[in-house]
């Protein structure tokens, strides 16, 4: 498939997905197009989560910064695991904030916030990191098959690929993501060598173990633009290096 026909189709999923979202009342977002689902039901699918023994095992945790994940990031934090933020865009040499959970000055609640993470959080570069155990995702759609697709920024697959090249993400890394039972669609996603498959979907009601999801082996260059790697200095460096 070329890649605007690509990208159209996993625009057509994304579109099916909000307008199901909005009509069932199931998001906090006043207006959910655009954005990864603040969805109803986010601290359920996190219990649910924290019930699982992968997440009783795992004591680092890589987590995307949205809101629908924040009850995930809190309850790491209060059951004390290490967790990684990455910064906006990844704009920085210093792309992840680190949360220790022995360092923190606010509650687990407060610190897991986006904002006051970038407040109180250490920013850390790829190789200060710690291997990881686990990497939560936020999606706007996933199927069965472990096929994701988030707001189509591409940060997520470009994080993971740089820590899988770093050696972070190993064989043992479990990848998951939160959503609401409406983001899991029957209709087939459309995906490419670098987009990151989810070993295990989380709804509030559900736990969905996905067969055998894609993962990328490191950093397509080829599908990266002169300007994208430019505005990611940790991409640039490795390019570099």
């Amino acid at each position: 498939m070329a890649a605007h026909s690509l990208d159209r189709a996993k625009q057509a999923v994304r579109t099916q997905v909000w307008d199901a979202l909005t009509a069932a009342d199931a998001v906090h977002d006043a207006s959910v197009h655009g954005r990864i689902p603040h969805f109803k039901g986010a601290e359920e699918a996190a219990d649910r989560l924290a019930a699982l023994p992968v997440w009783q095992r795992a004591s680092v945790v890589k987590a995307v910064p949205d809101k629908a994940q924040l009850p995930v990031r809190a309850r790491a934090l209060e059951e004390g695991k290490t967790v990684y933020m990455a910064v906006p865009k990844l704009a920085t040499l210093k792309p992840f904030y680190l949360l220790d959970p022995a360092a923190l000055t606010v509650p687990p609640a407060e610190a897991a916030a986006s904002r006051t993470a970038a407040a109180i959080a250490p920013a850390v570069e790829v190789d200060a990191l710690r291997p990881l155990d686990l990497i939560i995702l936020g999606s706007v759609a996933v199927n069965r098959d472990g096929a994701r697709i988030g707001k189509g920024a591409g940060y997520s697959d470009i994080e993971f690929a740089l820590l899988t090249e770093a050696g972070l993400v190993t064989p043992a890394t479990v990848v998951v993501t939160t959503v609401h039972s409406l983001q899991v669609t029957e209709t087939p996603i459309p995906t490419t060598q670098h987009d990151v498959g989810v070993d295990l979907i989380v709804t509030p009601e559900e736990t969905i173990t996905c067969a055998d999801p894609h993962r990328p082996s490191g950093v397509d260059w080829s599908a990266l633009t002169t300007e994208k790697i430019a505005a990611i200095p940790a991409l640039a460096a490795r390019q570099v290096s």
